[in-house]
């Protein structure tokens, strides 16, 4: 792995001309909107203003491990257990709650709503109506499809050991389950609410990104230093790319040509990194010093910034695509495990 420069940063895009430049660094165009991370050491959620660079943040009930957008950006969906629970070093029994929020532009969200789902909730997504939340249980080996309407848990499908990390395929019919403790990702046919099929990828596997035409499935093995790349029709693994120590988030470009990888480490050699896979080559071409800890990653709708948490930093770190390098870092609450962006 090496850091790229401009110059063979183009090289490796073929040539392709990179945005025109700002000063400071830059690109023309932007991601106007809000990142929100979940905060999970001080049991907050913390808005980032990128108009402003404002940093607000709202204490909720539970640790949150992961936040999501839901309905089109109208809504914020934050999951984890009971806060005392998780200062006491407790999970299994915890109540589990997912918490929505309304965005609020500029400022911290509100909370609308809590709703009691699970032992031990790791991270969360909605179908593309906003109606269903869909969360993996890690205390229960489970899937478990929530109602926001209805305020329940309306299904529970069983998984393999320990899901944490899950995303929807991009037509909305599957959700992809990384399974920790036995090395696999169970595929889950949402209208069926049943596991289709459990593939074995590799050791420790935590989250998954998909391509935005679906094609391929990009799975951290956090017991391998490596991401496993699925042929998503084939259902198997077609080849394992190096990247740091311990990924953990991975998330694709909207052009499917990037995917980037969150490099954490451990709390005792932390890692520092982003790692940048060229989806056509099968190789990273960048790695760039993130802050330490790298552990959540999101891309803004445009493809022209990514943004990865720092846990130990408690740090997010504001990326330029078109130059791989760090734009800005901003200060959030303690322990910032996962993000999202919604446009203004």
């Amino acid at each position: 792995m090496r850091v790229v420069t401009r110059r063979t940063l183009a090289a490796a895009l073929g040539g392709a001309a990179l945005l025109p430049m700002l000063p400071g660094g830059a690109k023309a165009a932007s991601c106007a909107g809000t990142v929100f991370t979940a905060n999970e050491r001080d049991a907050t959620i913390s808005a980032i203003d990128l108009a402003t660079g404002r940093v607000s943040s709202v204490r909720i009930p539970i640790a949150p491990h992961n936040v999501d957008a839901a309905a089109g950006g109208r809504l914020l969906l934050a999951v984890g257990a009971d806060e005392a629970g998780h200062r006491g070093g407790r999970h299994a029994g915890d109540p589990g709650r997912v918490i929505m929020l309304e965005p609020v532009q500029g400022s911290a969200p509100r909370i609308i709503a809590e709703i009691p789902a699970g032992q031990h909730p790791a991270h969360v997504v909605a179908d593309r109506a906003g109606q269903h939340a869909l969360l993996t249980d890690s205390g229960a080996n489970a899937l478990l499809i929530v109602g926001l309407e209805d305020r329940r848990v309306l299904s529970t499908v069983r998984t393999g050991a320990y899901p944490h990390g899950l995303r929807l395929s991009p037509d909305g019919r599957e959700a992809w389950v990384a399974n920790v403790k036995d090395g696999t990702v169970s595929v889950v046919d949402i209208a069926a609410r049943l596991e289709a099929v459990r593939l074995p990828v590799g050791p420790s596997p935590v989250q998954v990104g998909f391509l935005p035409d679906g094609s391929r499935v990009f799975v951290s093995l956090r017991g391998a230093d490596a991401v496993a790349e699925i042929d998503t029709a084939a259902r198997r693994v077609v080849r394992r790319i190096p990247v740091g120590p311990g990924p953990v988030q991975v998330f694709a470009t909207p052009d499917g040509r990037f995917v980037y990888v969150a490099n954490e480490g451990t709390r005792a050699a932390p890692g520092t990194t982003a790692s940048v896979i060229d989806v056509a080559a099968g190789r990273v071409v960048a790695t760039i010093e993130t802050g330490r800890g790298a552990h959540g990653v999101v891309v803004c709708t445009d493809g022209s910034r990514t943004f990865v948490t720092n846990l130990f930093d408690d740090t997010v770190a504001e990326i330029d695509v078109a130059t791989q390098t760090v734009l800005r870092r901003f200060q959030v609450g303690r322990a910032p495990n996962g993000v999202t962006w919604i446009p203004a």
